[in-house]
């Protein structure tokens, strides 16, 4: 039997709210992109230091966030600025330092401030030279890793810190 026009309406009518509706993967993969760019660029609160087998850094209760900066590391044999052999620690070590390497040390920092894209402003919108952070083996002597801060202090830092590992405060 054949239905009237009007029957055959209403038939469409009620049958057109009962579809399941498809996704829209084109808004789906807008608001992933968004929340993936959004996740990127709020990710990276904590300074990312290179890690390395030769250094063994000291822990601390310290719970101060390092800002970005200059890495100068500070191995058994070796003084590094950003990855960059600069200086022997031999050099260093005795009491009649040589000041060519400081001179080579204060240099490679200078080159590195140079390099920087990122300015450090203050709250007061004043700018200011980068941070410096001293990562150094636990059995290095601190007379030896006093003469490289002031090393980076010549240089024109203002701001130097020592690396090392976050340890939970016990509780007593």
């Amino acid at each position: 039997m054949r239905q009237s026009r009007r029957a055959s309406r209403m038939e469409r009518h009620y049958t057109r709210g009962k579809k399941v509706p498809g996704f829209n993967l084109v808004s789906l993969m807008d608001i992933f992109t968004i929340l993936v760019f959004f996740l990127l660029v709020n990710s990276s609160e904590v300074q990312k230091l290179p890690t390395t087998k030769v250094v063994s850094l000291p822990e601390s209760t310290a719970d101060v966030t390092p800002n970005e900066s200059i890495v100068v590391m500070v191995t058994p044999e070796d003084i590094l600025v950003e990855n960059e052999v600069v200086a022997k620690v031999e050099n260093f070590k005795d009491e009649t330092t040589s000041a060519a390497a400081i001179t080579a040390l204060q240099s490679a920092l200078i080159a590195q401030m140079d390099k920087q894209l990122v300015l450090v402003v203050d709250e007061d919108g004043k700018k200011r030279p980068p941070e410096v952070a001293v990562m150094a083996d636990k059995s290095i002597p601190y007379n030896l890793l006093h003469k490289v801060m002031q090393a980076a202090t010549a240089a024109g830092v203002e701001k130097v810190s020592l690396a090392v590992i976050q340890k939970v405060p016990e509780a007593g």
